[in-house]
């Protein structure tokens, strides 16, 4: 029964609003009863760091996620991994024989210049579809809005589907500070002049994820939300927890 007013949410096959989860060592069993019940929550799953290349059976939990249709990919570290080692085209045989159809471009902990990156996307946007990450791991890396700004748009440019603003796992770098605060005036300037509904923003707290829903609605584009957090996401989202209860409130003041 549908009976409360609520913020418009995309569904189904959505370009935006996306969520996409960080997957750090789910088990296939623990997966498989995650997706029966919320795998139309989910639009894309992270396989998280380099743990892809470590995980047991990943070509049948690549499989499992596909079953469920939600899009599986590698994340940026194991990219990095094979771009330190010369290894990309072993990279890319490897995905292939996975049947991953999406591949993460990142420097979050070598500094591939920007121009490289971009070769590497334009060798790569005929056989996957790419998402690239700006930002660095490394919380002490201070790098201006007008950097991020003119890497993600040229990013989005050189045909990246998706880019991603570097938050970690833990919340504490990139578009964070070391205490998890949002860098509120990086994120204001870089929605003001991009498409956000691009740009998948890295926010693995409930605090964070609240921050962006208020500030930017509740289709923005979320990653590395837990497996677990899922559910309680969609409330959000949806104005259903006190932080987000007047959401659908301020969507009819904008309209």
């Amino acid at each position: 029964m549908d009976f409360l007013t609520l913020p418009n949410r995309t569904s189904g096959k959505r370009a935006h609003g996306l969520t996409s989860i960080i997957d750090l060592g789910t088990p296939i069993g623990e997966l498989f009863n995650y997706l029966s019940d919320y795998s139309h929550l989910i639009d894309l799953a992270k396989i998280g760091v380099g743990s892809a290349y470590v995980t047991p059976n990943i070509k049948k939990k690549v499989e499992l996620y596909q079953e469920f249709d939600v899009k599986p990919y590698c994340g940026g570290t194991l990219f990095e991994k094979c771009y330190h080692q010369n290894k990309l085209a072993e990279y890319k045989a490897y995905l292939h024989q996975l049947g991953i159809e999406w591949i993460e471009i990142s420097n979050g902990t070598l500094d591939i210049p920007l121009m490289e990156r971009i070769e590497i996307i334009s060798n790569l946007i005929d056989e996957f579809h790419v998402i690239a990450e700006v930002g660095s791991k490394d919380a002490n890396h201070i790098m201006p809005a007008s950097k991020w700004k003119e890497e993600i748009k040229r990013l989005l440019a050189a045909g990246c589907e998706y880019v991603i603003t570097e938050g970690r796992d833990s919340g504490t770098s990139g578009i964070y500070e070391n205490d998890g605060h949002v860098k509120s005036e990086l994120i204001a300037e870089l929605c003001n002049k991009i498409d956000s509904s691009k740009i998948i923003f890295e926010a693995p707290t409930a605090k964070q994820q609240m921050y962006f829903i208020k500030e930017i609605g509740p289709n923005v584009n979320l990653g590395n939300v837990k497996l677990h957090d899922v559910l309680v996401l969609e409330a959000q989202r949806c104005g259903l927890r006190s932080e987000t209860f007047y959401l659908e409130d301020l969507e009819c003041e904008l309209l």
